[in-house]
């Protein structure tokens, strides 16, 4: 059945797509994809696909307008090649912190970029960590949400670092932050923080919880500026933390997030290739574990009928 399957990429990532296809033992599928000089976006495709279950593989990263205009015109060119099933692959999905009106006369974007994907011809979705789980219910097709917890995890188990704590970088990553904690067999401690209007400031407040001496992990899902990032660092080494490192899932790392990085004390940051890292984002202390093989596994699963919790069972 595998010889069925197909994989498409745009422009947004290519490298993942690739690592993808390689876990699947499979040719990534040819497509022709530019814009032209007017910056409108073509898309051809170069083999046939009629009938065939076909997965478009594309994280909603820098350029990210242009990266979500790219998957939704494949997914209309997947669609209107008849193919027998059309499953958007997003990594990444950007707008995802919009996901609610949590101030007057705002749009819920998050919702907006579900029904753009649904329409564009997607009959089911896979992605990894969204910033809020209530997205799944944005959309009215399937939507399978992997998680980077058992890959970040394991990366720290092998580290096996002395007197962990792990911290959870605001309140409302804390459920994640306590499943980390709970794999990890250590202590969670909090950060209490306040983001300043629509700004891309945040004022750190407290640490709730013992740092002081231990080794501290902060989660978050996703590093964007990274002024999260290194006000947690900052907070948790003036609580008496020894030494602090990081991990999330997606590195957006926008602005002058790996200038912050650099110059901050924390000692390393382990992110995914969800988006990709590189270029001058390529710090020696950024750690990058491929998300390839989790998202190859979850396609073949897909592909087969297989059950996709079973992919975790075993941890």
């Amino acid at each position: 059945m595998i010889d069925e399957l197909k994989v498409f990429t745009g422009n947004a990532h290519p490298d993942l797509a690739h690592g993808i296809c390689e876990y699947l033992g499979i040719p990534l599928g040819r497509a022709e994809v530019f814009e032209f000089s007017n910056e409108n976006i073509f898309v051809r495709l170069l083999e046939h696909i009629r009938e065939r279950d076909v997965f478009v593989v594309q994280s909603i990263c820098s350029p990210v307008n242009k990266s979500l205009m790219e998957l939704l015109i494949m997914l209309d060119t997947v669609k209107r090649a008849s193919a027998g099933r059309v499953t958007a692959v997003v990594p990444y999905y950007a707008y995802s912190r919009t996901d609610k009106k949590d101030q007057p006369r705002v749009p819920i974007t998050a919702r907006l970029v579900a029904d753009l994907l649904t329409v564009a011809g997607a009959n089911r979705v896979l992605t990894v960590d969204l910033h809020a789980g209530q997205i799944q219910g944005f959309f009215h097709i399937p939507v399978d949400e992997l998680t980077a917890l058992y890959l970040l995890s394991g990366y720290f188990r092998d580290k096996a670092l002395d007197d962990l704590v792990v911290v959870a970088t605001d309140i409302g990553i804390s459920k994640r932050a306590r499943d980390m904690a709970a794999k990890l067999n250590a202590p969670l401690a909090i950060i209490e923080k306040r983001r300043v209007g629509n700004a891309e400031r945040v004022d750190t407040l407290n640490v709730i919880g013992d740092v002081k001496g231990k080794c501290a992990l902060t989660v978050d899902d996703e590093i964007d500026t990274a002024g999260s990032l290194t006000g947690a660092v900052e907070a948790l080494l003036e609580q008496g933390a020894k030494e602090v490192y990081s991990c999330c899932t997606h590195a957006v790392l926008s602005g002058s997030a790996v200038e912050r990085i650099a110059e901050s004390p924390v000692k390393e940051v382990v992110v995914t290739d969800t988006v990709p890292v590189t270029g001058r984002k390529k710090l020696d202390k950024i750690t990058v574990l491929s998300m390839a093989p989790l998202l190859g596994e979850a396609i073949r699963r897909i592909h087969t009928g297989q059950s996709m919790g079973a992919m975790f069972e075993t941890e």
